[in-house]
C-alpha cells in the first residue's frame, strides 16, 4: 500500500505554450521525508509545480528515513497504477536502480531529485552540484579555524551519491587550506539524533574541538543541540551547515551557525516536477539540471531569507 505524505494534488497551468488539461499527466513523487525542515521546502516546490502545470501529483515516501524496501514497494505500486512519470529522491543510489530501470523500460519517465541513481539511466537528474558546493563549504569552513585545529565532520548516508559527494567535496576544500587539521567523523544516515549523539560523544572526549561541519542541516541542528546540552553558547564552537534549511538560518541569526552553503531547496522540488511533467508530455528536457547554491553568512542571511520568502 502507498504511504501518502500528503493528499493528492490537482491543479492547472501552461507549459511552454502547450495547455495541459486537468489530470493530463500523473506524477508519482517519492520523497525522503515529510518532517525534515529541508524536505518540507523541497516538497512545497514539488506541490507548487504540479499546481502550475495541471498535473496530478501523488506524493509518497518511505515508512522511515532510509527505508529502501519501502521505496521499492512504492515504485512498483506507482508503476502498476500507470503513472506517466515518477520523480524520486533515492534513499540508496544503487539499491533503487533496478526499479528505475524497470520503470524506464515500461515507458515511464523517471526524474531523480536531490540524489542521483547509480547503475540505471534516468530521464533527468535535478539537484545541486553536491561535490562542487561541498568544496565551497570546505573552503569557507577553513576560514573559521587555524591550520592544526581539530574539527568534527558529520556525514550523510554514504550509501547515497549525495552523502559521498558532500563528504568528498568538503574534504577536498578543507584540506587544501588546512592540511594539518584533524577531522573527526560522525557517521549518520541523515538522522539528526545520530548527529547529536555522535557530536556529543566526541566533544566529551575531545575538549579542543573548534568546529563542527555538517553534511546537511538536520545534522547542523543535531550538533547545535549537542553543544547546548554540554553548556556551550553561540559561537563557542563554530558551526557550518549545508542546505539553507529555515531552522538553521534561524540558528545563524541567533549566533550559532557561522556559514551555511544553501541548496535552492524549493527549486529542486519545483524544477524536478516541472521536468517530469514536461518529459511525460514528450517535451525535450535536460539530462542534468543544476538548481544552484547560495552562500549564507550572517552578512547575507537577510538577502537569502528574502530570496526564499522566509
Amino acid at each position: 500500500m502507498l504511504k501518502p505524505f500528503s493528499k493528492l494534488v490537482l491543479a492547472g497551468a501552461l507549459v511552454a505554450g502547450v495547455t495541459l488539461h486537468a489530470s493530463a499527466v500523473t506524477v508519482g513523487y517519492i520523497t525522503k521525508s515529510a518532517t525534515n525542515s529541508g524536505w518540507i521546502m523541497i516538497n512545497q516546490g514539488a506541490s507548487d509545480a504540479a499546481k502550475e502545470m495541471n498535473a496530478k501529483l501523488i506524493t509518497v515516501g518511505p515508512a522511515f528515513q532510509g527505508d529502501l524496501a519501502s521505496q521499492l514497494e512504492v515504485f512498483e505500486n506507482l508503476s502498476a497504477q500507470g503513472v506517466d512519470a515518477i520523480a524520486v529522491a533515492p534513499v540508496d543510489s544503487s539499491g533503487i536502480a533496478p526499479a528505475v530501470e524497470a520503470a524506464m523500460e515500461a515507458g515511464i519517465v523517471v526524474v531523480a531529485i536531490d540524489t542521483g541513481v547509480s547503475g540505471a539511466e534516468v530521464t533527468s537528474f535535478v539537484a545541486t552540484d553536491n561535490e562542487a558546493v561541498a568544496t565551497i563549504q570546505g573552503a569557507e569552513a577553513a576560514k573559521l579555524v587555524a591550520d592544526g585545529d581539530k574539527i568534527i565532520y558529520v556525514t550523510g548516508n554514504q550509501a547515497q551519491s549525495t552523502g559521498q559527494e558532500r563528504r568528498d567535496g568538503f574534504m577536498a576544500g578543507f584540506k587544501a587550506a588546512r592540511p594539518n587539521s584533524e577531522i573527526l567523523l560522525v557517521p549518520t544516515e541523515w538522522n539528526s539524533d545520530q548527529a547529536q549523539a555522535g557530536v556529543e560523544a566526541l566533544l566529551n572526549n575531545h575538549s579542543d574541538v573548534k568546529m563542527v561541519v555538517n553534511a546537511w542541516d538536520g545534522g547542523t541542528m543535531g550538533a547545535k543541540a549537542a553543544l547546548e546540552n554540554l553548556g556551550f553558547g553561540p559561537g563557542d564552537v563554530k558551526l557550518v551547515g549545508f542546505d539553507g534549511a529555515s531552522d538553521a538560518i534561524v540558528a545563524m541569526d541567533a549566533g550559532w551557525v557561522q556559514v551555511d552553503t544553501a541548496q535552492m531547496l524549493y527549486q529542486m522540488g519545483y524544477q524536478g516536477i516541472k521536468t517530469a511533467v514536461s518529459a511525460a508530455g514528450n517535451m525535450a528536457v535536460d539530462k542534468r539540471i543544476d538548481t544552484g547554491t547560495f552562500l549564507v553568512t550572517p552578512e547575507t542571511s537577510a538577502e537569502y531569507k528574502a530570496l526564499i520568502g522566509m
